[in-house]
């Protein structure tokens, strides 16, 4: 505060009286309590056309600033002491011509008021322009979010369409590469659901879509004209006017994964650049998400149609056996792994059916890999299925001139059905022996036996025969069974002795409980630690009504 002759005054009130406010490069008008402009200075002047003293605050001033100092003689100030009203008056802000401007008013002794006008249109447009930017960020943060949630193309392309229609257009519609001739489209409408088609269509009647597809440049938005766009770029029962395009290329991995076609039909809907360039910033992220959900849809396909080949075959009934298998892998996020079986039917009723279980050094897919092409060997070997030695001397030679440096035990289970006998022949490659379940609940080694297949230039095998009678089993299997370590301490092994107390309670059970039933009791025993593959594959003699007596039936001989 400042004295003058005993009276104070305000510093605004003295800056005006000094006359210095004509100075001043900020525009000031005064006015009275009754809205009539008292005062100018030359820059409100030259703001202001209609300000000059006597004339009306609502014909000199915008509304804005006349309905605030309106406002301002109403309420008054609150009394103080000397009498002097005390208090703040509010600013108040909007427009005059194509500024912005802050009005920042002082109230006088006489009750008029200053009002000073602070062109603020720079620092509103910075401040506009940070939290645009600021929105755009978290759009593209919630964007990549969104679209890197799913591996699936359909799903991305509908995530694409559904914020592209939400956030930088009316109706947005992701154009893929065309498959068969024709092009999968997303088109998504803000506030709708997205719809997909697949359209027989020609991207050239769309400038700039086919050069985007082939992931060229945009052509600017104001080169593509409206009226001219194709029906299928426009979802079915749409019926705004669309009034400006852009069509932006979606880059992917080192090949284009499509394009986005953006449509708007609001009054002022031309794109401006700021805008397109921002949608060439959306498209990279979706382009990238895009290409990845289709290279792993790719890689997917080519991993099934492999997976048919490595994955074990469903087993069922071989001229007249029963033949039951099953296989656990030793990581459960894994479906193949070094353990496998088969069963080859014989050509006619009459011949033997060729079973194989085997057990590849190794787990996971290099050892998966190695078991497909046993697999395969053996399944060109089947014409000399009746000589076991002379099948496994071969894939032993076939192992050795791989670049693989894996063994693999083997054991081979020629089956044939003689009216109510199954007759076995079985040959172990280093394979632990077949277990067969008789009826009477007895649990028998078969002593077959044999060397590794591809460790040595060559393997010696003995073949063992025998004969199961109605309702006996025959288990061949890996030792992930034997070897699994569990149980109450966590680190003991199962063991042939379990195994065969368990086989033991299955007498006369049938092959899919059988095998069920012994791959339960390894998974408790274990008891989700960590364990090598598990393979079982059970052979059965059917039941029949001419079984002999139970107590009293002959069992199997063995024979080399």
């Amino acid at each position: 505060m400042a004295s003058t002759e005993g009276v104070s005054v305000t510093r605004s009130e003295q800056y005006v009286a000094t006359g210095l406010w004509a100075l001043s490069p900020y525009p000031a008008i005064v006015a009275d309590a009754a809205g009539t402009v008292v005062e100018v200075n030359p820059a409100a002047a030259l703001l202001l056309k209609g300000a000059v003293p006597g004339a009306s605050m609502l014909d000199a001033v915008p509304n804005w600033l006349a309905r605030a100092h309106g406002e301002t003689a109403v309420h008054g100030w609150a009394p103080a002491r000397n009498g002097r009203p005390t208090g703040d008056l509010p600013s108040v802000s909007g427009r005059i011509a194509a500024h912005s401007y802050e009005a920042h008013p002082t109230r006088r002794e006489d009750g008029s008021v200053v009002w000073w006008l602070v062109d603020d249109t720079d620092r509103r447009i910075a401040e506009e322009a940070l939290a645009t930017e600021r929105e755009r960020t978290r759009f593209l943060a919630e964007a990549s979010n969104v679209l890197l949630a799913s591996l699936n193309t359909d799903r991305c392309m509908t995530a694409t369409a559904r914020l592209a229609a939400e956030y930088l257009a009316d109706v947005a519609v992701v154009v893929a590469p065309a498959s068969g001739g024709k092009l999968p489209l997303a088109l998504g409408i803000a506030g709708q659901d997205v719809t997909h088609a697949l359209v027989a269509a020609d991207p050239s009647q769309l400038p700039g879509l086919s050069e985007a597809l082939q992931g060229f440049p945009p052509v600017p938005s104001r080169w593509i004209d409206p009226a001219n766009l194709p029906d299928w770029t426009v979802p079915p029962g749409y019926s705004e006017s669309i009034r400006s395009v852009v069509v932006t290329p979606l880059p992917g991995h080192g090949v284009p994964a499509g394009a986005l076609i953006l449509l708007r039909t609001t009054e002022h809907a031309q794109f401006s650049e700021n805008e397109e360039i921002f949608a060439r910033l959306f498209a990279a992220r979706a382009g990238a998400a895009l290409s990845a959900s289709r290279l792993y849809s790719e890689q997917s396909a080519i991993t099934q149609t492999l997976m048919r080949d490595l994955l074990p075959p469903r087993l069922h009934r071989l001229n007249g056996v029963e033949i039951a298998g099953g296989y656990r892998a030793a990581d459960a996020s894994e479906r193949v792994g070094g353990d496998f079986y088969d069963a080859h039917p014989g050509s006619t009723p009459d011949d033997a059916s060729l079973v194989i279980l085997g057990d590849v050094c190794g787990k996971g897919l290099d050892a998966a890999v190695l078991t497909g092409k046993i697999r395969n060997t053996l399944q060109a070997l089947m014409p000399m299925a009746d000589d076991h030695e002379r099948m496994l001397q071969l894939l032993n030679g076939a192992l050795l001139t791989s670049h693989h440096t894996r063994f693999a035990t083997l054991v081979m289970a020629s089956v044939k059905r003689t009216e109510n006998q199954v007759q076995l022949r079985l040959t172990s490659a280093g394979h632990p022996a077949p277990l067969v379940v008789r009826m009477d609940g007895s649990v028998e080694e078969v002593p077959t036996r044999g060397t590794l297949i591809g460790a040595l230039p060559t393997i010696e095998v003995r073949s063992v025969e025998t004969v199961l009678q109605p309702g006996e089993i025959c288990v061949l299997y890996t030792d992930g069974f034997t070897e699994a370590r569990g149980g109450p301490v966590g680190d003991e092994l199962f063991g042939d002795d379990r195994l065969k107390r368990a086989l033991s309670e299955c007498a006369a059970m049938p092959g899919e409980a059988v095998v069920e039933r012994i791959q339960m009791l390894a998974s408790q025993w274990v008891r989700g630690a960590s364990h090598d593959d598990m393979a079982a594959i059970a052979i059965s003699a059917p039941l029949t009504t001419h079984l002999s007596a139970v107590n009293g039936h002959t069992r199997g001989r063995y024979t080399a």
